[in-house]
């Protein structure tokens, strides 16, 4: 199973099993990762540790077991305005993407830093390439 299908799968599962509705949540993770004007992956990994969860974020990026999130931490890292106009585009209330994010995440980071460290340049496009769904064979 690839990594796109193991977020999806978490993702369907934080909704209910109704993930297929609201297909643009991984996109808008993907993008808090992979989007210069924050800063990307190290940017997104700066916010947690000016929040004060520097500790939750680098068990996500150690090659131990991630600590857990809370939607409430997310929305304190996002940011309120990131978190409702995520939910806005989405058409689902604000404490869901929150929720949605605290499950999806953390793995996600896990994947994009397998050795530890935070990944520059090509080794991060690399991995942000991997979840990508693969087209059908035709």
């Amino acid at each position: 199973m690839s990594l796109f299908d193991q977020l999806s799968s978490q993702l369907s599962s934080a909704l209910g099993g109704v993930a297929g509705s609201h297909p643009g949540l991984l996109g808008h993770v993907v993008d808090l990762v992979n989007n210069p004007s924050t800063g990307g992956l190290t940017g997104l990994v700066q916010a947690f540790h000016d929040q004060g969860l520097g500790a939750v974020v680098a068990s996500w990026i150690g090659t131990g077991p991630n600590q857990p999130i809370t939607a409430e931490q997310i929305s304190k890292v996002l940011g309120p305005e990131r978190i409702q106009l995520i939910a806005t585009k989405l058409d689902v209330a604000p404490e869901t993407v929150g929720t949605q994010l605290a499950t999806v995440l953390p793995g996600l980071i896990n994947h994009l830093t397998p050795n530890g460290s935070v990944p520059s340049g090509s080794a991060l496009q690399q991995a942000l390439d991997a979840l990508k769904p693969k087209p059908a064979p035709a």
